[in-house]
């Protein structure tokens, strides 16, 4: 019974110690610590000597010719390849325009079908709603007239919308 809080406590103790230790404040370091070395530009070579890097370009005329040679035609075969990148590129885009602007043309022109579609179901529907009440009306009239027994001139029907 006595090992649950002891085991408790050191699990408490090892969870709080990375907060214990962000928690402590930046002017506490100790007086032995050694003071930070001037921070140099990177890429410059104190930069490069702080990190155990040497590096200094020797002169054009002291560079070995066959290494000059196939950095140049490695540095044009860079060139040729991002020329022929940015052609590429250009290639696909108009492609992609042209294919945008036919695109358009083509949701615009089904757009006005549609709509001229949609009119000319509406212009229908009007014009049958038109022949059901003419018919309607006819039929009243007939039967009207049927009805009073008298003598009728009968007029022919509406005639449906086509």
């Amino acid at each position: 019974m006595t090992r649950l809080p002891l085991a408790c406590a050191a699990v408490l103790m090892l969870a709080a110690a990375p907060v214990i230790a962000q928690s402590a404040k930046p002017g506490a370091a100790s007086p032995a610590a050694a003071p930070q070395a001037a921070v140099a530009t990177p890429g410059s070579e104190e930069w490069l000597r702080q990190r155990g890097e040497s590096y200094s370009a020797a002169p054009d005329s002291q560079q070995d010719p066959a290494e000059l040679s196939a950095t140049i035609k490695l540095n044009e075969g860079i060139v040729a390849r991002n020329a022929a990148a940015e052609e590429a590129e250009a290639r696909d885009q108009a492609r992609f325009d042209a294919e945008n602007q036919r695109w358009q043309a083509e949701t615009s022109r089904l757009s006005t079908a549609r709509a001229q579609w949609e009119a000319d179901v509406a212009a229908s529907n009007a014009a049958q709603a038109q022949w059901e009440r003419e018919r309607a009306a006819w039929e009243a009239e007939v039967a009207a007239c049927r009805a009073s027994r008298r003598t009728c001139i009968e007029t022919p029907a509406p005639v449906a919308p086509k």
